[in-house]
């Protein structure tokens, strides 16, 4: 697997970075001087990035860099920013049990979407945009859920793993989601390539990705980690079967629907194991994360609703309600 390349800068941020990482020196002094300015689609790639180099890396860039201390601090900036608006748009349920009461304050939450457009009215070019902007997330897939592992009690260990034992493929590399999606794009003509599109991606895509490593990379963020899963999970059974009936009328090929097919079945079986048991389990052993499961399942609703909005915006399509 070669490392993918560096995307193109979005602002004086992201230039200042990007050029740092390529020099290939330890002097990071400008970057960090310029993050605290740094705002939208520029702010989310330059964290996108940094996030990047504790997944698959650059080619451009020395593996040292990972952990090299300023990039941590200017990841560290950049993340409290992310953090403080993401909680600043969140109210807590009041009177609800998470476990008990997530499947219906979800079923209430009146968003935007896209898998309700494809299945009824898009047309075969929008949904290639969308491809192309899900690809950040499809081609990565579950891999920010397994830094939650080593930080789960028995059975929430247990469970979680369960869980993407199923996304993994159950052991067959050709049964991989994110490879599945691979083999989806491949067929319809799109380069499966995981740096092939991320440059034509919206900021709202770049801001899921990162709300999703954050929550993945933080210890005190677990919590926010699951409830995002388990919101996740809970929201794409339904979603994956418009998406499959969509793409047939369209004529898209059988390896881009069967990658959604996968996930009507799969993901109905999910939801009940991600509330259920790996959530149930963790909060039987940390009742006091309950607050951060709700924060985790709103930021999931949240960022989706947004993304959902801006590329209907970009088609210039009235929204869709789900």
């Amino acid at each position: 697997m070669r490392p993918p390349r560096l995307p193109d800068a979005r602002g004086p941020l992201t230039e200042e970075l990007l050029a740092a990482l390529r020099a290939g020196t330890d002097e990071f002094l400008g970057v960090l001087a310029t993050a605290p300015t740094a705002t939208g689609e520029d702010a989310a790639l330059a964290l996108w990035v940094l996030h990047e180099l504790h997944y698959r890396g650059f080619a451009e860039v020395d593996d040292r860099f990972e952990w090299d201390p300023q990039l941590i601090r200017v990841r560290t900036l950049l993340e409290r920013d992310l953090e403080a608006r993401l909680r600043a748009r969140f109210t807590r349920p009041e009177g609800l049990s998470f476990v008990d009461d997530v499947f219906g304050w979800i079923d209430d939450h009146d968003g935007v979407s896209l898998a309700r457009h494809v299945h009824r009215d898009a047309d075969r070019d929008q949904v290639l945009d969308l491809l192309r902007a899900r690809s950040l997330y499809h081609l990565k897939e579950s891999d920010p859920a397994s830094w939650l592992v080593p930080r789960l009690g028995v059975r929430a260990k247990a469970a979680l793993m369960e869980l993407q034992y199923d996304e993994y493929g159950d052991g067959d590399p050709n049964r991989l989601h994110h490879h599945l999606f691979a083999l989806g794009m491949a067929a319809c003509g799109l380069e499966p390539a995981y740096d092939a599109h991320y440059d034509a991606v919206p900021p709202e895509a770049l801001e899921q990705s990162n709300a999703l490593s954050m929550v993945g990379l933080q210890r005190r963020l677990r919590g926010a980690a699951l409830g995002h899963l388990a919101a996740f999970e809970a929201t794409s059974s339904v979603p994956s079967r418009r998406m499959a009936q969509g793409l047939e009328r369209l004529g898209f090929p059988d390896e881009l629907v069967g990658y959604y097919t996968e996930h009507v079945e799969a993901d109905a079986v999910h939801e009940q194991l991600a509330v259920r048991t790996v959530c149930g389990a963790m909060l039987a052993e940390e009742p006091e994360l309950e607050d951060d499961l709700w924060f985790g399942a709103f930021t999931c609703l949240d960022l989706e609703d947004r993304f959902a909005r801006a590329m209907l915006d970009r088609w210039g399509v009235s929204e869709v309600a789900a």
